[in-house]
């Protein structure tokens, strides 16, 4: 795949587009009045949303797809050899077409794309030409990236510099996972999941932790700390958290945050108060006490988020004052511990944790927010056989802050099951360190087992990065219904 991104006005068109992170770029190319186009297997509020503001969008993905800008020169393509080339002006009129990851050599319009000649690309590429063409924020790292450029992109807004965002996830605040603005700076959320992180070159990055998280993609950690340390190079400025020894020992920051008051970094908190509704610190910028910091977001890792914000901000120039009123009123992102609905005294939270350290602090989470004598019901969906297996142990010991535990099967996010791991498996190494655990192999059969068991004043948790939060609607909407008919 070629990485020459043109912007002079050759079409886009996206193969996959309803993606999170397709579906962000192709936002923002159609509202800088590119023309825009893509297929999707599974149209969504999210394609329709593209529609709305000018995409094009095919709701299956065959090779005459890509006739849509220019028929009359790819209903009848130059067939070449091995030697010859296509004339410039039919060249200039062919398509971009933007693939991710995801996307198998087999499919149809990505075959049909090579033998038209279209320039292909990787969705990583067209960030990368976007981040270079303006003055950037890329926040990378294996976990809180979502959160975490979200909550810039937030604060650069409610200060009045007009970012444009593409995040990996829906904010409220700009209606989706993108928004463009008119002002020189961007936000992007950088993922390290295929590779492609090596890539971009922002004038600030963030790293905010690194783990292994990706094992269908990466061996060791090691492999990961290598595309850490390359993005590192390619950023004018770093960020990053040293509260991550991988982070602290491995790279070299040109500003740190802490959580910690007795490290070296040039952003600290003290007085640190979690609670029930959010979380207050005094921030420290090298030495000086700038103010008090309030956010609603909960728990100490969203707290570490908020300081790599203020990082951000104040090497930005801006007001601790301006910078702290932002982040107050950050309400964060969909599916990070999302409020989803409380019907008979039960609590709906959906949150998009798959790994065990975010499982961890998720739970964490809601057991401050629990109150005292209320269940923490996790109900989570295993991402991936190969993570699945990869961190088997891990996964085993992260679930101590629920009162009971509900697992369903795998999902496989495209992978071949090989048969080497199961949900059964999973539930079975969680009940060696937790004694409520049980499985329900499939989504309604966690739906039917969960309407029998929630009780009122139970907090249920969702998580998980496949399609476990489609229950959620469905027992809320189940459970409304004896109250309407006693009403």
């Amino acid at each position: 795949m070629t990485n020459s991104v043109d912007f002079s006005g050759r079409p886009f068109h996206f193969i996959g587009i309803g993606g999170i992170g397709m579906s962000a770029l192709a936002y923002v190319l159609t509202k800088r009045q590119f023309p825009v186009s893509g297929s999707d297997l599974r149209p969504n509020h999210i394609t329709h949303k593209l529609e709305s503001i000018g995409a094009h969008i095919f709701g299956k993905q065959e090779a005459s797809n890509l006739e849509f800008f220019h028929p009359q020169v790819l209903a009848n393509p130059v067939v070449l050899n091995s030697q010859e080339q296509l004339p410039a002006d039919t060249k200039s009129k062919l398509p971009q077409v933007i693939c991710s990851t995801a996307i198998n050599t087999n499919n149809l319009e990505y075959k049909a794309a090579l033998e038209l000649g279209c320039p292909v690309l990787h969705r990583s590429d067209v960030l990368a030409a976007l981040i270079a063409d303006y003055y950037s924020i890329a926040v990378a790292g294996t976990h809180g990236k979502t959160t975490t450029s979200s909550m810039i992109g937030y604060m650069l807004l409610e200060a009045g510099l007009d970012p444009t965002i593409l995040v990996g996830g829906e904010v409220n605040a700009w209606e989706g996972n993108a928004r463009l603005g008119q002002s020189q700076y961007l936000v992007a959320e950088a993922d390290e999941s295929d590779g492609s992180l090596v890539k971009h070159a922002p004038e600030i990055g963030i790293i905010t932790n690194i783990e292994l998280d990706h094992p269908d993609h990466y061996d060791t950690l090691e492999e990961v700390i290598d595309i850490f340390q390359t993005f590192a190079k390619g950023c004018k400025t770093l960020i990053g958290s040293i509260d991550c020894a991988t982070v602290r020992d491995r790279l070299q920051p040109t500003i740190t945050y802490s959580l910690y008051s007795d490290t070296d970094a040039d952003y600290t908190v003290t007085n640190i108060d979690y609670r029930a509704d959010g979380t207050t610190a005094l921030v420290w910028e090298r030495g000086k006490a700038l103010g008090v910091l309030t956010l609603r977001l909960l728990s100490r890792h969203n707290l570490s988020n908020a300081l790599a914000a203020v990082a951000v901000g104040r090497a930005l120039g801006l007001e601790f004052g301006a910078i702290a009123k932002g982040i107050a009123t950050f309400e964060g992102a969909r599916r990070r511990f999302e409020f989803r609905g409380e019907v008979n005294g039960i609590t709906f939270i959906d949150d998009y944790a798959h790994h065990p350290s975010e499982i961890r602090v998720t739970l964490a989470a809601a057991r401050l927010q629990a109150r005292p004598g209320q269940r923490v019901v996790a109900i989570f969906q295993p991402h991936r056989y190969s993570r699945t297996l990869t961190f088997l142990e891990e996964f085993a010991e992260s679930f101590t802050h629920a009162d009971l535990v509900v697992l369903t099967d795998i999902y496989s996010a495209g992978e071949p099951n090989l048969g080497q791991i199961s949900g059964e498996r999973l539930t079975a190494e969680i009940a060696k360190q937790h004694s409520q655990v049980v499985y329900q192999s499939t989504l309604p059969a966690v739906y039917e087992y969960l309407l029998q068991t929630l009780r009122p004043g139970d907090l249920a948790l969702f998580l998980g990065a496949g399609n476990l939060n489609q229950v959620i609607p469905e027992i809320i909407t189940t459970l409304c219904e004896p109250a309407k008919a006693t009403s």
